[in-house]
This record gives structure tokens, C-alpha cells and sequence, in this order.
């Protein structure tokens, strides 16, 4: 029986290191008799494998079973909390590990400390580590006090914990240059480098590079990324993989594809992050035929590969191809990830297309990704744009740890469908939950201000957001302050609004509230402040922005200077600007029908000009301005 169980449990452990870890559980689940040691080695297998959510679901049924769980049990039930950074489930193994009486065992004690410490509490793992006592401490100890300061961002404490160390060894090193190199501190990571260096303590191997060149990555400073290549090379560590991805990835991050390429072509052996490295550095150029060549080209295709190509597509106004790559990533056995099905709701949003985005909704489901509130933001913009706002509102409803985003997309939801009164409320729940609105959450209220013509309450968010907020106004917040005034006709005050924030803007941002002054002249008839636009207009339009051109030229027409409004065209010629033609489309049983302004092909022309007709009079009724969801 012993030796029949001992056997069961090396072929466990056999099938889960070669990768068969679906093969062990189902060996694992068949077993009648299991010990601790069989609990252990699967419990262990998930752990390693970062499968963290499986180990944390054997664990609880371990508990259930009333099989007593040792020193080993906590160890990777701990790593699991860890990888998770799940501090609910931590402080509870934390509880069972004080209960069951395995505080003494350092193995266990390291793992609290750890774990804490990816859990963002730095003052628990100081609070294990002291209750550990100096005997029984050790260097792994100390690093996982270390990594709990630095990685919750407290680096003066982490400094002093540093130097308090008996022995600074190499991870400790690595811990404080990586630290710092997640915050793109590239001189404290340099100083750190050189300090290191004259202590003769230990010498940097290539996780220490890796972290240098992580820092100018996330600094964006081509001048320090060079300098420290150039130093890579000349110490001879430039031939590692690790040091070689990071090197790759910084050229990539600041779109030096020449260099990049050199890097590339010089690895030799490709891992999977190199050829990610080249994907995500074309698609951050906007090159995305070459972005795809390398994808196809690679050997292997990880999630982050499919992910970053779904991406660039969805970014690059490419929504179906997008959704094709997706099809083709589920087909190809990948399991999608959060981030995944955020960048195909958003090409699903870009699109606006229903069907498309409630299959997706469909498989966001089946791989278990609703709960997370990063697609459940995607899921509530996605429905907005689609047109479905009611199904917005109850993807909202069920983000049950709901971020600023989350509030911020169904504002701008309630906002673009007319719902003032839904989108003010959602503004005063955001405000009861604790959240502080933030420039976006302003842009959302002004809009809907604006659209709905609550001068009075726009004007109070407007104030608001510099007086009680201490928030700086941009383009948009006055654009749309112009806008909502324009609208109501308050034209004077428009233009003194877009006069005073103008005086020290872009061109980008003077073009884009006197645009929005200028049509509002247009609607009300008033040629004599249009034309005293107009002309502040001219020395500020954006010559490739044929909106400007198009509101001189209207506005020229309405006033009756024919000749002015020939020279605004003629204008438009010189530049090589295109009107862009309005247009709309509607979705039939998945397929999307386009109209385009001026254009009267369409076969059935004469009956949706009937329908619109019949239609027109009930749009105009104020009884159906609004509608409850």
C-alpha cells in the first residue's frame, strides 16, 4: 500500500515537471488513498507552474478532506498567495500556519515575508520578520524584507534595511537596482552599480545588466541606454539572453528599429521575449505589416505575441483584422488573457459592431476573465459605443471592485446616449464610493452638460475641477465649455472663455475651441462674431484639419461672401485637405451597412428615406428626449 502510493506520487511529480500537469491532476483525482507528501507534490507542481488559482483551489480542498497540512503544504500554499498577490488568502494560510504551530520553520517564515511583501504590506513583513529573531534569520530573510520595501516603493526604508544587512548578497543588490529600475531612477541604479563594484563583495551578473537597461526602458533616456550598452559590451555580458532581450527591448520601446533589428539579428538563438520585443516595436511605430511578418515569423507564439498583435490592430483603426487574429488565437488552443480580451473589446468598440462584442462577452465568460474589473471596463465602453447601453449599465453593476475607470467609462456611457440625469447620479455614486473624479471624469460631465444644455451645472463642474479638485484645465475641458455655451447661445461668454485659455495654448488647442465657437456662430446666424473668429481662426488652423476649413468656408457661404468662401476652398486645395465625408452605418444580423453623405446608390433608397421621414417627427418630440434603462 505504502510502496503503491509512493510510486502514484513520483509519476505525479514525473508528469508535472515534463509538462503534463493535466495528466497528474487526473492521476491525482483518481487515487482512493492520498497522504501528505501526495498533497504536497501536486500542491508544489501547480505552484511551480504558476498555476497559482489551481494550488489555492487544492489547498481548500486539502482543508476540506481534513488531511493535515506540514511545513511543505504552507511553503507553496504561501508562493501560490504570492503569485496571486492575493493578501486575503495570505493572512488566512498566515492564520492556519500560527494555529497548526509551523511559525518556527524558516522555509515557512521566508514565505510570509515574501509573500506580504508581493501583497504591497511591507509593515506585516517587517512585523514576521521581527517576531522570526536574529538566530534563525538568513539571507533569504533578509532579501524578502528588502524586496518588500522596494517593491512597495519605500526606498528610504528600504536603504536602511539594506545596509543594516549582516551580508549584502548579489539578490540584494539586484532587488534595490530593479527597484529603482521599475521607477526609471537611472542614476540611483548606476550609483547603486558603482557602489557595488568597489565593495568587492560580489560582481553583477545579467540580472543586474537586465535591470540597468529595464531602467532606461522605462525612462525613455536614449543618451543613459546607450552608455549602458556600450559599458554591457566592454564588461562581456552583452551575449546573455536576458541582458540581450532588455537591450532589444529598450531600442524597440524608443522606436530605433535600425538598431533594434542589429540586436535582433545578432542574438543567434531567438527566445519568445526577443521576438516580442520586435513585435511590440514595430506596432509602436505604427508599422504593423512589419509588426505581422515578425509574428508570423515567429517559431512560437505565446500570449503576449497574439495579445500585442491584437493590440496594434485595434490601435491602427484595423478593428477586423483585430477579430480575425482573436478567432485565430482560440483555434490555436492559446487561452486569451485580461489583457487579451481588453484589446479585443476595444477593436470590438472601435467597430461598433454588437454581434462581434457579445461573442467575445461570450468567451470572457467561458475562460473565467468577468470578475476581472480591467475587462469589465472594456465590456461597459464596448456596449456603450455598440449602442446598448442597458447591457453597459449591468456589465457595470457586476464589476464588483470597481476602479476609476470603471465609474469614468459608464459617465462617458450614460453621457453619449443623452441619460444627463444617469450619468450626474453615476457622478455623485463615484463621489460617495471615495472616488476622486479626475480630468477624463470632467470631460465626460462637461460633455453631457453640454448636450443636454445644463449651462448651470457646467459652469459648477467647470469651476469645481480647479477650485475644490485642484485640477489643470486642458484642451478638451475648454472645447467643451465653448461648445456647451456656443450651444445655448451664450456667445460673448464662449468667446471670452476661449480667448482667456487660448492665450498661452498650442495652435492645436486655440484651432480646437474656436472651431467649436465658430460652429456654434454658424447655428445661431451670427455672422459679425463669426466673422471676428473667422480671422482669429485662420492665423491658428491646423493646415491638414479640414474641420477649420470647412466652418470658414460654411460660415463665409451663410453670410453671403461668396468670394471669401471661394478662397477658403481654393485653400483647402493648396494644402492637399480633404473634406471627410459624414457618414453612419447600422448593423443587420451581423452585417454592417454603410451610408455615406452625398451618396444615393444604395438599392433601397426609397424605403429608408420613407421610414426616415415617418421617423423624423417622433425624433423631434420633446416627450421622447430621454428614456429610463
Amino acid at each position: 500500500m505504502r510502496s503503491n502510493l509512493h510510486q502514484l506520487t513520483t509519476k505525479i511529480v514525473s508528469l508535472s515537471k515534463s509538462g503534463f500537469i493535466t495528466t497528474a491532476r487526473k492521476l491525482f483525482d483518481e487515487m482512493p488513498h492520498k497522504d501528505s507528501i501526495t498533497w504536497n507534490a501536486m500542491l508544489s507542481s501547480y505552484s511551480q507552474l504558476g498555476l497559482h488559482t489551481d494550488a489555492l483551489s487544492l489547498f481548500h480542498l486539502m482543508r476540506y478532506t481534513n488531511t493535515k497540512p506540514d511545513h511543505f503544504t504552507f511553503t507553496s500554499t504561501l508562493n501560490a498567495c504570492s503569485g496571486l498577490g492575493s493578501f486575503r488568502n495570505g493572512t488566512k494560510v498566515h492564520g492556519l500556519i500560527i494555529a497548526f504551530g509551523y511559525q518556527c520553520y524558516l522555509p515557512v517564515n521566508n514565505s510570509i515575508i515574501d509573500m506580504y511583501g508581493k501583497c504591497l504590506d511591507p509593515y506585516s513583513a517587517r512585523k514576521a520578520f521581527e517576531e522570526m529573531g536574529e538566530s534563525i534569520r538568513n539571507e533569504v530573510t533578509w532579501c524578502s524584507l528588502l524586496y518588500a520595501y522596494a517593491n512597495s516603493g519605500q526606498f528610504n526604508i528600504a536603504f536602511e534595511t539594506f545596509y543594516e544587512m549582516p551580508k549584502r548578497v548579489l539578490v540584494a543588490w539586484n532587488i534595490m537596482i530593479t527597484g529603482f529600475a521599475q521607477n526609471g531612477e537611472v542614476e540611483m541604479c548606476i550609483q547603486l552599480l558603482k557602489e557595488m563594484r568597489e565593495s568587492l563583495c560580489c560582481f553583477p551578473d545579467e540580472w543586474t545588466f537586465s535591470s540597468l537597461m529595464n531602467a532606461c526602458t522605462e525612462s525613455s533616456d536614449y543618451a543613459y541606454g546607450c552608455t549602458v550598452h556600450g559599458f554591457i559590451i566592454k564588461i562581456g555580458w552583452s551575449s546573455a539572453m536576458e541582458v540581450k532581450n532588455s537591450i532589444l527591448s529598450f531600442y524597440a520601446k524608443l522606436c530605433c528599429m535600425d538598431v533594434a533589428i542589429k540586436e535582433f539579428e545578432s542574438v543567434g538563438l531567438f527566445s519568445q521575449v526577443s521576438w516580442n520585443a520586435m513585435i511590440d516595436g514595430y506596432i509602436k511605430m505604427g508599422n504593423i505589416i512589419d509588426a505581422f511578418n515578425v509574428f508570423q515569423r515567429a517559431p512560437m507564439k505565446n500570449v503576449i505575441s497574439w495579445t500585442s498583435m491584437i493590440a496594434g490592430y485595434a490601435r491602427n483603426g484595423e478593428g477586423e483584422q483585430a477579430l480575425n487574429l482573436f478567432v485565430q488565437m482560440v483555434r490555436s488552443c492559446v487561452c486569451p488573457d485580461e489583457f487579451t480580451f481588453g484589446a479585443i473589446l476595444h477593436a470590438c468598440s472601435s467597430l461598433a459592431v454588437l454581434g462581434f462584442g457579445k461573442m467575445v462577452h461570450g468567451c470572457v465568460i467561458r475562460y473565467g476573465f468577468q470578475a476581472y474589473v480591467y475587462v469589465g471596463n472594456g465590456l461597459v465602453n464596448m456596449y456603450a459605443k455598440c449602442g446598448d447601453i442597458k447591457r453597459s449599465s449591468y456589465a457595470f453593476n457586476e464589476i464588483l471592485e470597481k476602479d476609476l475607470v470603471s465609474w469614468n467609462a459608464m459617465l462617458f456611457g450614460f453621457g453619449m446616449h443623452g441619460l444627463s440625469t444617469q450619468a450626474l447620479q453615476i457622478y455623485d455614486e463615484m463621489v460617495a464610493h471615495g472616488m476622486k473624479p479626475d480630468k477624463v471624469s470632467f470631460i465626460g460631465l462637461l460633455m453631457t452638460c453640454s448636450h443636454a444644455g445644463l449651462i448651470n451645472k457646467g459652469r459648477l463642474f467647470f469651476d469645481m475641477m480647479s477650485s475644490l479638485y485642484g485640477l489643470t484645465y486642458e484642451i478638451d475641458h475648454v472645447a467643451c465649455m465653448v461648445d456647451m455655451l456656443g450651444r445655448a447661445g451664450y456667445l460673448v461668454e464662449a468667446k471670452e472663455l476661449s480667448s482667456k485659455y487660448s492665450k498661452k495654448d498650442t495652435v492645436e488647442a486655440k484651432s480646437s475651441s474656436y472651431e467649436a465657437l465658430l460652429g456654434a456662430c454658424s447655428i445661431h446666424g451670427d455672422v459679425r462674431m463669426g466673422v471676428s473668429v473667422r480671422d482669429d481662426l485662420q492665423h491658428s488652423v491646423d493646415s491638414q484639419k479640414d474641420m477649420g476649413y470647412v466652418l470658414l468656408s460654411n460660415l463665409c457661404c451663410a453670410s453671403g461672401q461668396w468670394k471669401e468662401a471661394e478662397i477658403v476652398r481654393k485653400a483647402m486645395v493648396d494644402q492637399g485637405v480633404k473634406k471627410m465625408p459624414g457618414y453612419s452605418w447600422i448593423e443587420v444580423k451581423n452585417k454592417v451597412t454603410v451610408f455615406v453623405a452625398g451618396n444615393i446608390s444604395h438599392p433601397y433608397r426609397e424605403e429608408l428615406y420613407m421610414i426616415l421621414n415617418s421617423l423624423d417627427p417622433e425624433m423631434r418630440n420633446p416627450c421622447f428626449s430621454s428614456f429610463e434603462i
